[in-house]
């Protein structure tokens, strides 16, 4: 399918869970197989099997050295003022004492008040982090020996030229190279580290060559605002052009001529409502726009077809969507509507040779993929139908096949497919319990080699490419661990536990071997949850910093996720929001019941929407965890959606409710929402991040919820905020620097729940 950027309130990954497929970030192994690594199809079955490759010994580390600090071995907490404030909504007044953190002169936070609040938090969180200073470095160097420092991505082809990343030893950020495909020296085309050194916080966003192969326009974000500023650079040369786009949000798609540039800007509510038009070597203020989004709710993201035939502007929200396509060598032709907007319904599309593939959920929850011609592109036909099972999550064409993920019993599936026959179909297979998997970077239409990525809790990244006609599969690169990994010392395991009301939830579990089920274990429990996001089982270098202290690693696929298919998404969303917190606490009870583990020894972290996760099950179940880890939580849920003026919020009604004019949405999210619930009784430690410039959940939700935890709870357990002033939703920048962070939360967890006494 093609690309798109659609903004929402949550992010999945915090730090130290699991991470998306950073394509860029592992050790290039050249196009060797590895022994073992590739087993010949099934003719019968259709299926063609990956084998685990062999892994090297490691030893594990020496337990840290851990120190207890309670706010009784420090000065005093900070104490933030309750300043009269109050509002009414459908006959309830709501006091609310901390209102006043948040600056007034948004997103501008130059309030005397509310700076000091933070830096005196941050202060105290430094004064408990302190004793444990020297594990926390011991973390961190941990970490940081099991990436490969001086690091390579496989190159890929796309056109005339090679592409790859590389990695320095000790830098933070990459170097983006290419060279001829028919032979010749390497281009460095863009120097991330060079880039960042001005600034305290650098992140890349889109980085597109033109088809030419002659400009790369790239786009950057300096402050942690998610605004970025677009670029042209002449790759014949190396300089810079006079180009200049300020604001962008959504993707950049370069029309098939290499002379223009389509984008999307920000507008003052932080959502693209438009797609715009830039003419390569004109001022950015003759720029034209060629669609304006009117709803306030839906959000606009431009796209290639897998063709690169045709420029795709997708517009939704979180329940329904629109798609239009332009010729890619005319953006000023007439944009072709595909289908008018229907409440509910979602598509997206891909197209070959004419005919458009048509991913929707418009008959079955789970989608169906249906076709349509060009020439009457309303006029659906099924090709696959919708499935109970089956969930489709994908479609993409290439020139004599087509591929379709989905997840089948909460596992990724990948399947290749042909045009001129529909009943032949190739399912790849996967051998491990819980793992994902997928097409990893396929930028060419006409390929015949599809490029794979899998991985699962036991088993590092691992790149293939696979041959089509021949059905065979070549090992590229699988992640390399320098200070080694001995994948036979690990045990993975995927167990179902039944929810309160009896739903059945999957579970994927990672721990050493030789685990003994007497509830002495320690079991650290991540969970998304939100947005139909699946968090995927994959594997993680920094979770080993906890598994090999004992933990038991535990991803709770609860609803709220699409993890099992949309109906579990939706069960998990606006009126059956409390599914998500009890599914996620019913897990954590339930691990103890089968012997992982026993109450209170239980850490729990979720980040954004897991956030308001964390929030919840502190309020709910407080005695079952015995440390709680919030990023950027989102626990100010009332306030924030009954604040249109907010950015995001309009289009976050659909998943959450529309308090303003929804009564029962109203009194439902104050059932739950973490800030409105917090409760005189004890709370577990407790450390909660927020970044100062995050435009998703804005600094104050974090520290409203902090400052009524501590004037409320009846605990002396540490409870500790840390706002990062100079960074936004993700964080700190830089694959080091985000390793700290995740070595001070590890640190936090492993002093706040320490092992019994031998």
């Amino acid at each position: 399918m093609a690309g798109f950027l659609f903004v929402t309130r949550g992010a999945p990954d915090a730090p130290g869970e699991i991470a998306l497929h950073p394509i860029w970030t592992f050790a290039l192994v050249f196009s060797t197989p590895l022994a073992g690594c590739v087993s010949l199809p099934d003719p019968d079955a259709g299926n063609l099997c990956i084998e685990e490759p062999p892994r090297p010994v490691t030893t594990p580390p020496t337990p840290p050295r851990l120190i207890s600090v309670t706010p009784a071995d420090l000065p005093p907490a900070p104490v933030a003022d309750r300043r009269a404030h109050s509002y009414t909504a459908h006959g309830q007044t709501v006091e609310d004492p901390y209102f006043w953190l948040k600056d007034q002169g948004y997103p501008k936070v130059d309030d005397a008040d509310v700076r000091a609040y933070l830096n005196a938090e941050n202060a105290y969180f430094e004064a408990a982090m302190k004793p444990n200073a020297p594990l926390v470095e011991s973390l961190f160097e941990e970490m940081k020996a099991r990436i490969k420092e001086d690091d390579a991505s496989v190159p890929q082809k796309d056109g005339d030229w090679l592409y790859w990343v590389e990695y320095e030893k000790g830098a933070q950020y990459k170097k983006w190279y290419r060279k001829p495909v028919a032979g010749g020296d390497a281009q460095l085309i863009l120097d991330e580290t060079a880039l960042a050194k001005p600034h305290d916080y650098f992140r890349l966003g889109q980085a597109e060559v033109s088809p030419d192969g002659r400009l790369l326009a790239y786009a950057t974000d300096t402050n942690g605002s998610e605004r970025f500023d677009v670029v042209v650079k002449d790759l014949t040369t190396g300089a810079l052009l006079s180009d200049h786009i300020p604001g962008t949000l959504s993707n950049l798609v370069w029309t098939s001529d290499s002379k223009h540039l389509l984008y999307g800007l920000a507008n003052e509510n932080w959502r693209t409502d438009n797609v715009r038009v830039h003419t390569i070597g004109t001022d950015f203020s003759a720029d034209r726009e060629i669609y304006h989004e009117p709803d306030e709710s839906f959000s606009v993201g431009v796209g290639l077809t897998s063709s690169q035939g045709h420029i795709v502007i997708a517009t939704g929200d979180n329940e329904t969507s629109e798609v239009r396509l332009l010729p890619a060598n005319d953006p000023f032709a007439k944009a072709v509507l595909v289908a008018p907007r229907k409440t509910g319904r979602e598509y997206d599309i891909d197209e070959h040779d004419g005919t458009l593939f048509i991913l929707t959920n418009d008959t079955h929850e789970n989608f169906r993929l249906a076709t349509a011609p060009l020439s009457a592109p309303a006029k659906w036909t099924t090709l696959i139908e919708g499935s109970d099972r089956f969930y489709l999550t994908d479609v993409q064409t290439f020139r004599d096949f087509y591929v379709v993920e989905g997840r089948e019993d909460g596992l990724d599936q990948v399947e290749v497919r042909y045009y001129d026959d529909p009943a032949r179909i190739e399912r790849i297979a996967f051998p491990a319990a819980s793992y994902t998997a997928g097409l990893d970077d396929n930028p060419e239409f006409d390929q015949t080699r599809l490029r794979l990525s899998y991985e699962a809790m036991t088993t590092p990244d691992t790149i293939y490419d696979y041959d089509v006609a021949a059905r065979s599969l070549e090992t590229l690169k699988v992640q390399e661990i320098p200070s080694g990994y001995d994948a036979s010392r690990y045990e993975t395991e995927r167990v179902t536990i039944k929810a309160r009301d009896g739903t059945m939830v999957p579970v994927s579990l990672v721990y050493r071997k030789g685990l003994v089920k007497d509830g002495k274990a320690r079991v650290h429990l991540y969970a998304y949850g939100a947005y139909g996001y699946a968090v995927p089982p994959g594997f993680s270098t920094t979770r080993l910093s906890l598994v090999d202290q004992g933990f038991v690693y535990a991803i709770a696929h609860i609803r709220g996720g699409d993890d099992l298919g949309r109906r579990w998404y939706l069960q998990g969303k606006r009126m059956e929001r409390i599914n998500t917190f009890t599914d996620f606490i019913d897990v954590a009870q339930g691990l103890a019941a089968l012997g992982y583990t026993s109450e209170g020894r239980i850490s729990a972290s979720g980040g954004s929407a897991g956030g308001e996760l964390m929030g919840a099950i502190a309020n709910m179940a407080p005695e079952t965890f015995g440390a709680i880890v919030a990023h950027v939580p989102f626990v100010d849920v009332v306030n924030t959606m009954m604040d249109e003026s907010l950015p995001l919020t309009p289009g976050e009604w659909q998943e959450w409710g529309n308090p303003i004019t929804d009564k029962a949405a109203f009194a439902y999210m104050r059932s739950y929402s973490p800030y409105d619930n917090v409760t005189a009784h004890a709370y577990p430690p407790m450390l909660v991040t927020a970044g100062l410039n995050d435009p998703r959940v804005t600094y104050w939700e974090p520290a409203k919820w902090v400052a009524r935890l501590r004037a409320t709870k009846t605990d002396d357990n540490l409870l500790l905020l840390k706002t990062n002033m100079g960074a936004g939703h993700a964080g700190k920048s830089g694959r080091f620097e985000s390793l700290r962070e995740t070595a001070e939360e590890f640190a936090f967890i492993l002093t706040q729940m320490q092992p019994d006494p031998e």
